[in-house]
């Protein structure tokens, strides 16, 4: 048998479709001519600063074996055709890549593509050199996305989320999926799953907005209790089939990068260590802006309203204080420069914040009043003369340490509290129930 790797991208447009839902259907065609998966289907969060990016900007690797990989590619040609959503200005690729081995320029796009713009030439011109059988509709854009998806294959942390997909005649119509249910689950699986319920705005996360084929997707550690997180819920709604994949969701992987402040580039993501040059400062709509600076340069960092809380601590910091922040990149406007859009606070020092007054008068313990410039300050009553101000310290309504936004917030990629100081290395690959269709795959089930 061959080993083979397949990868496609950007098959859904804002009116619905999901590269997932093409994935579930490309695991059956698969399972259905006697392939064996090596892995979890891979779902790639890639560089959620794009601007040009449907939704989650998510691409898809499945890795499995068959003795026939043209014939596996044809079919999976054919589905993308009849699924994607190319008609209304999706740029779907599929691109498969046979053997074990995956090259090392591929697994270097692949890591870039998490933090920053790929060249569409690059890419194409990658797939040429590499041999890589490709399939394109319209632009063919998902091609990005296709190949690094194939070069992403998950070493060192990642996380697994459980995908529950909807018949076709419930596609665009209001999810019943019940709350109190979900709460239940969410407190019954912390901290082994994240992300399933808001509690400030009493919202529910595990369930999309869009019009896509997704019913819900549960995030969590490991297989296992995926599966008993969506045994606890009560879904009101009769399901199509589900997947588990392994993913880089939840691992802040766009974010290890280290952003220069002396060559910054528009749409890339990462983080950055400076001092507060300005105390921040809040404009229309609630947004909190200031500005840092290190040996490297300086940049605007804008916390936006919706992310609650990180908002609130944002509007407590002071000039002075040292200041890491994970984020990306927004190109320069009439009204603003280059701006960071902050998605962590990590303070790493405090600056002092000292209230100067005019001093005391020793005997009659009342404010003294200024004598005029450089002649220092004088009582009233008794005459008492001091030359120098009174300085006090003030308590800081911060401390240092790590702050996030809440979870309606989130990013897909975006790392929850209980995540950090956290590092999960591969595991083995085990056929532990990581699929379910309601309608029996036709050739595996008669062998």
């Amino acid at each position: 048998m061959f080993t083979v790797h397949l990868g496609l991208d950007d098959t859904d447009s804002k009116k619905g479709m999901c590269t997932t839902y093409l994935a579930n259907l490309l695991v059956r065609e698969i399972l259905s001519e006697g392939c064996e998966f090596i892995d979890y289907p891979n779902l790639i969060r890639l560089n959620p600063a794009i601007p040009w990016k449907t939704r989650g900007n998510g691409a898809i690797a499945l890795r499995f074996k068959c003795h026939d990989p043209e014939r596996i590619f044809q079919l999976a040609c054919k589905l993308l055709k009849e699924n994607s959503h190319f008609m209304l200005g999706a740029n779907p690729c599929l691109v498969l890549l046979e053997g074990s081995f995956i090259p090392y320029n591929l697994r270097k796009l692949a890591e870039e593509a998490l933090y920053k713009v790929i060249n569409f030439k690059r890419a194409k011109r990658l797939a040429e050199e590499l041999n890589l059988r490709v399939y394109t509709l319209r632009k063919g854009h998902g091609l990005i996305g296709a190949i690094s998806a194939l070069g992403n294959t998950l070493q060192g942390d990642h996380t697994y989320e459980l995908m529950v997909y909807r018949k076709k005649e419930f596609f665009g119509k209001e999810r019943r999926v019940d709350k109190l249910s979900v709460k239940l689950m969410d407190k019954e699986t912390y901290p082994l799953t994240f992300n399933n319920y808001d509690y400030e705005k009493e919202r529910v996360l595990i369930t999309p907005r869009s019009p896509d084929p997704v019913l819900l997707g549960i995030r969590g550690e490991n297989p296992k209790i995926l599966l008993k997180a969506f045994q606890l819920l009560k879904i009101e709604e009769e399901w199509d089939s589900y997947i588990i994949y392994r993913t880089n969701q939840g691992t802040n992987a766009h974010l290890k990068n280290h952003l220069d402040l002396s060559q910054l580039k528009a749409y890339t993501s990462g983080f950055v260590r400076g001092r507060l040059i300005s105390n921040p400062r809040k404009i229309e709509g609630g947004h909190v802006l200031f500005e840092i600076k290190n040996e490297e340069g300086g940049i605007l960092c804008a916390v936006y309203e919706p992310t609650g809380s990180l908002n609130k601590i944002a509007s407590k910091l002071l000039k002075g204080d040292e200041v890491e922040l994970g984020g990306s990149v927004r190109k320069n406007t009439v009204r603003y420069p280059k701006t960071l859009n902050v998605e962590y606070i990590k303070i790493i020092k405090l600056a002092r914040l000292v209230r100067v007054q005019n001093p005391l008068c020793d005997t009659c313990n009342r404010r003294m009043k200024s004598l005029g410039k450089n002649q220092g300050f004088g009582c009233e009553k008794c005459k008492l003369r001091k030359f120098s101000r009174l300085e006090e310290e003030l308590e800081r309504d911060l401390k240092p340490g790590l702050y996030l936004p809440p979870p309606r917030a989130h990013r897909h990629l975006t790392k929850p509290l209980q995540r950090y100081n956290k590092r999960k290395l591969n595991q083995e690959f085990k056929l532990e129930s990581w699929y379910f269709f309601r309608e029996p795959i036709r050739k595996l089930f008669m062998k």
